[in-house]
């Protein structure tokens, strides 16, 4: 997993692992905000935690710009390559498409976890509006 961390770009990866944690811990806090006793306006948090998968989006944004900047880079290395003669082999040219998508993966990843959080934690609120409703 380190090794995959630091293939796709330190810079991009480890700004995809923050917002991660964003993504996660604004979560969990609204979350928890909603289910306090005392809140009554549980819309106002659906709406907070919504927002979440703003900051998931937000990542896989993040994830192609990365693979975009590493594709424009291999693009110019390639060149530089043809123009010395050096050979470029299908398997070297192959080798850094994938490395590129690392970054990209990394952010997709992200942003399904913040859909998948965002259905959980609206479903539990919803059922929870509709109980207090119907109490």
């Amino acid at each position: 997993m380190k090794e995959l961390f630091y293939r796709g770009g330190w810079q991009f990866m480890s700004a995809l692992t923050i917002l991660l944690v964003i993504t996660t811990a604004w979560f969990i806090f609204h979350f928890i905000v909603t289910f306090h006793p005392k809140q009554t306006n549980h819309e106002k948090y659906q709406r907070r935690i919504s927002h979440g998968k703003v900051i998931g989006l937000l990542a896989m944004i993040i994830g192609i710009c990365g693979q975009m900047l590493g594709l424009y880079t291999m693009s110019c290395l390639i060149e530089e390559r043809t123009e010395t003669g050096l050979e470029l082999t299908p398997e070297m040219i192959i080798g850094a498409i994938k490395v590129t998508m690392i970054v990209t993966i990394y952010g997709i990843i992200i942003y399904l976890f913040s859909l998948l959080l965002w259905f959980i934690a609206s479903t539990l609120i919803k059922k929870k509006v509709e109980s207090l409703n119907s109490a």
